[in-house]
């Protein structure tokens, strides 16, 4: 009997929908484990479609041709090591999502996701079945449970594949970022290590998908919880593993330690990454945005540089007779620290155009928002038509302070592919540009020091629609404004407990109205990257037609 069994763990980034692709990468994976000795070779969940891959793998033809590349697969690596990937099964006409395991030429075992989770992002529950409690799987004379993602968050898989012989657990993941997810990872992790008395394997991908970012961040535990290995957050990497046998059963190895950054630096990294993979994913190389010398689009202008590269940024500023000198001065700077491509083009003819072709009709009314919201939407229009010249993909800079009481101009400042900081409350923009400007990492492509100046952070924050105007005018000051909305969105908060918090009712009442009015709006807003449980798109799904409002 074997004293020794090594798993090379493939942390990649897959791309949803390639297939090729995808099992390219798995084969290369594969090689890599032949070539150090190992037994197995272990992949993420769903790894051969991509994921989240929502409908497109109840698509007949797409399932049958990802199981069809798995077949293909399971031949090309029949001399070597077992392969364990993630992949659609379908078995009596149900469709399931598995984990399958490959050895001699052919697909000779699976085990099928149990517990399918039906909150936040995810929606499995109307995709695939729920897979049966099954058993282990061997490889060699060896028995390996596998819990696939949420079934490692229940305790009845892990114990029932504990009970029916499995000797460690590697547990395949697709699980995306949400701020400190580790310690919620690390924490049912230790509970199934403890309960089972195995050893259990993390192993998450990593990469941009839409607006969720998958962080890897995959480690191995013993019996107990102790932290054996740990690989780093964000990277592709594939690590050996190796598990001794001992009188107790198997124990992992100590391996390296990956350091984990803190929330902010990660929190800047999933921006990042997200941008550029759904940049590289969608086939876009350039980015073009309004650069206004307000915080939010110097922090968008600074996450697309580190994301793609100065060269392929382009920053535009808009001015309108209301635009200060000091947001020309702000601007420009920003521009010039990061090294950006700028251009300066203003808006005060085409805005006399638009008033004077309007004038016939507006004839008799005082001007009003309606005017402020022309300056926005001739600025979307300008900037997409820059976007289809140059073919850079447009990106938009509404905070999710904004984003959440309606704060922007739809078919205005609104416009846009992307949105980097959708679920970064304002709060969190001032902080996450003090926290830019003092650190830099060898993944960021953007230069070192400071790239956003003091003043752009400090000053009051104004769309600059209209004389003298501020952003308080119109909304309670941010750092209220951002913990009434934490309590009504990322709490699911009641006005009660806004007033329990401290706050006035009569302000509580009217961010809740401002939230529910601006449905339509995030409708068809941008997607951006989700770094919250309660991000705005697939986190939180309200009507737009909704007449109840809280009456506590």
């Amino acid at each position: 009997m074997a004293d020794r069994f090594r798993v090379t763990l493939a942390q990649l980034n897959p791309t949803v929908g390639d297939l090729a692709g995808n099992a390219a990468k798995a084969r290369a994976a594969w090689e890599e484990g032949r070539k150090a000795g190992a037994d197995l070779v272990a992949l993420p969940e769903m790894f051969i479609t991509g994921y989240n891959t929502q409908d497109l793998v109840m698509k007949p033809v797409f399932h049958q041709a990802a199981i069809a590349e798995v077949e293909k697969l399971a031949a090309d690596c029949a001399d070597g090591p077992a392969l364990a990937i993630g992949g659609p099964w379908v078995e009596g006409g149900r469709l399931y999502n598995a984990y399958l395991i490959l050895k001699g030429g052919k697909i000779a075992s699976r085990s099928l996701k149990h517990h399918l989770p039906n909150e936040t992002v995810f929606d499995e529950v109307r995709i695939f079945e729920a897979g049966p409690l099954g058993g282990p799987y061997a490889v060699g004379n060896t028995r390996i449970g596998s819990p696939i993602c949420e079934d490692g968050w229940h305790e009845d898989v892990a114990e029932t594949l504990a009970e029916t012989g499995a000797e460690f657990l590697l547990i395949p993941n697709g699980s995306p970022y949400f701020r400190n997810k580790m310690e919620v990872r690390f924490n049912m992790m230790v509970a199934r290590a403890v309960e089972t008395h195995l050893p259990v394997i993390y192993l998450n991908m990593v990469g941009g998908q839409d607006d969720q970012v998958f962080d890897g961040g995959s480690f191995a535990l013993n019996p107990g919880g102790a932290l054996a290995v740990q690989m780093p957050l964000f990277d592709e990497c594939i690590t050996q593993l190796d598990l001794i046998r001992t009188e107790e059963g198997w124990r992992v190895e100590e391996g390296e330690k990956a350091h984990l950054p803190d929330e902010w630096e990660q929190d800047y990294r999933v921006m990042v990454e997200s941008l550029r993979d759904y940049m590289g994913k969608t086939g876009f190389k350039k980015v073009l945005l309004g650069l206004s010398g307000g915080v939010d689009s110097a922090i968008v202008a600074a996450i697309a540089v580190d994301a793609l590269g100065a060269e392929n940024v382009r920053c535009v500023m808009l001015p309108s007779e209301y635009t200060s000198r000091e947001s020309l001065d702000d601007a420009e700077a920003v521009a010039k620290a990061l090294g950006v491509h700028y251009d300066y083009v203003p808006i005060s003819e085409a805005r006399a155009a638009i008033t004077s072709t309007l004038a016939p009709l507006f004839a008799g009314r005082d001007e009003d928002i309606t005017e402020e919201n022309i300056q926005s939407r001739l600025r979307g229009l300008l900037l997409m038509a820059m976007s289809n010249k140059f073919g850079e993909m447009l990106l938009t800079t509404g905070n999710k302070s904004e984003v959440a009481v309606g704060y922007a101009t739809i078919y205005g400042d609104m416009n846009g592919g992307y949105n980097p900081i959708k679920d970064l409350y304002k709060t969190r923009v001032f902080e996450t540009c003090r926290w830019r400007n003092a650190n830099h990492r060898p993944w960021m492509k953007g230069p070192e020091g400071e790239v956003i100046r003091p003043n752009v952070i400090d000053k009051p924050p104004s769309a600059e629609l209209r004389d003298d105007q501020k952003d308080s005018d119109s909304l309670p000051d941010y750092p209220e404004l951002d913990a009434i909305l934490e309590i009504l969105v990322d709490l699911e908060g009641s006005i009660a407990d806004c007033v329990a918090a401290g706050f006035s009712r009569d302000v509580a009442k009217r961010v809740e109205h401002l939230l529910y009015i601006s449905e339509y709006k995030r409708f068809q807003s941008a997607p951006g990257a989700r770094l919250t449980p309660r991000s705005f798109w697939l986190d939180r799904r309200y009507p737009i037609v909704n007449r109840w409002r809280d009456p506590t």
